[in-house]
């Protein structure tokens, strides 16, 4: 009886421990934890639009071209990953390049998100009776055609499609812009903050995994002490 009981003490323990930790080294079995996924765009809501930057990895905005009245707020939704997009303001006249108040369009500097990934940022839209312009400004992804249009017209030849095509025709002869960092403000929409960090999915889960298993583990200490306990008072009595 008494050996029974000092078996039970030392060898439940050491397989309850061996059920949170997994199989020994050699068994042939493996387990890999799922990698974070991106955040994505949400769907809209009243007075708020999401637009995804860099969709399904391809060098585009979904959706590229879209309709926003005064007041509403537009946020573009960065992937992570290891290349960096922008979401860089311009003008008709020229796709590729970022708008200044000394460039053709003459109207202000324009908002930047800079180059960066795994982000959120959003601008207010404030005049909805005129055209706004970006384009992503990573090298050649401009003149790959990943460029935007809020409030662009439908027909005639100032539309989505023709700002896109002419992007398309700079190709690789763009013009290389400086990283720099993001810049607020902006013309007919203006950014109020600077991008903001973006949490996923993954990050929460593998909180939870954690405080799953430092539970799991205090529950196998007290399991112990328990049996322990019930094994002194045997050998005791």
């Amino acid at each position: 009886m008494i050996f029974t009981t000092l078996v039970y003490v030392l060898v439940v323990p050491a397989l309850v421990s061996a059920q949170i930790y997994g199989p020994p080294p050699g068994s042939g079995t493996t387990t890999t934890a799922a990698p974070a996924s991106a955040p994505s765009a949400p769907a809209d809501t009243q007075g708020h639009m999401n637009i995804d930057v860099a969709f399904n990895g391809n060098f585009v905005f979904h959706p590229a071209n879209i309709s926003a009245p005064v007041g509403t707020l537009v946020t573009f939704w960065f992937p992570g990953g290891d290349i960096p997009h922008s979401v860089t303001q311009s003008s008709f006249a020229q796709p590729c390049t970022y708008l200044t108040a000394n460039s053709s369009a003459g109207t202000g500097n324009g908002f930047d998100s800079g180059l960066t990934n795994a982000v959120q940022f959003t601008i207010n839209i404030t005049d909805d009776q005129r055209a706004i312009w970006f384009h992503c400004k990573q090298i050649l992804h401009c003149g790959m055609g990943m460029v935007g249009s809020i409030n662009a017209p439908t027909n005639g030849s100032l539309t989505f499609d023709a700002f896109q095509a002419a992007a398309m025709q700079i190709g690789s002869n763009e013009v290389t812009q400086t990283s720099g960092g993001p810049v607020t403000g902006g013309v007919h929409g203006i950014a109020t903050a600077t991008p903001a960090a973006t949490g996923t999915s993954g990050a929460s889960s593998g909180s939870s995994a954690s405080s799953n298993t430092s539970s799991a583990i205090i529950n196998v200490a007290s399991m112990s002490t328990v049996i322990l306990g019930l094994a002194v008072g045997i050998l005791l009595a």
